[in-house]
């Protein structure tokens, strides 16, 4: 593909992966609560995510998976649940978001961190959307096809891989103040006041 629009696609989806959104939001909990390792896991299960939606737009089952209100509404409800009760947890401070100040940051598996990155992003259709939307953009049908999914979905991931770095970085410079007891439940609050604002945000969005 030409190397223009490969770079017009690459700063689009910087800009859009710099906007805050439901899975920003989960990576910088997980470095205020625990450090860059667990924020890392976290974002390994949003992006394994991202690569199967990517894997799904590239094919017909994407169109049709957006053309269904049905299956579309199913999905939105399942993540806004998902991210409501993650949030009510974490307001109340019996999730893993802000540890104890004497608890190990490694204490939560990190599989399990992987599997709520992945089932978060998995489960919002809004990715879906997006990649359906935006990737005939910058395809050119003259070209052979697959190359050039390859191309955007790599460039897509990597992209999307440095910005989650960086928020889970700059979280992780905060994870120590944030385990101090008299910070720990300001940290719990604002954290679970964002995911289940994000939460109610996709149970209203629409198509």
């Amino acid at each position: 593909m030409d190397w223009h629009v490969w770079a017009l696609f690459a700063v689009t989806e910087t800009v859009l992966c710099l906007t805050p959104g439901p899975a920003v939001l989960l990576v910088l909990s997980e470095g205020l609560g625990g450090g860059a390792t667990r924020s890392l896991w976290s974002s390994l299960g949003i992006l394994s995510a991202n690569a199967v939606y990517f894997a799904v737009s590239a094919t017909s089952l994407g169109a049709l998976l957006v053309a269904s209100y049905g299956i579309f509404s199913a999905i939105r409800w399942v993540g806004a649940a998902y991210l409501v009760w993650l949030g009510v947890k974490t307001f109340l401070g019996h999730a893993p978001v802000v540890a104890a100040e004497s608890a190990p940051s490694d204490s939560v598996p990190g599989g399990r961190l992987f599997a709520n990155g992945f089932v978060l992003q998995a489960s919002n259709p809004k990715s879906l959307i997006f990649f359906t939307a935006i990737l005939p953009q910058f395809v050119d049908a003259s070209r052979p096809i697959v190359p050039q999914m390859a191309i955007l979905g790599l460039t897509s991931i990597v992209v999307e891989f440095f910005v989650l770095l960086s928020y889970g970085a700059l979280a992780s410079q905060a994870s120590r103040l944030a385990r101090q007891p008299r910070y720990a439940v300001i940290a719990d609050r604002v954290a679970g006041t964002l995911l289940i604002g994000a939460g109610l945000g996709l149970a209203s969005s629409r198509r």
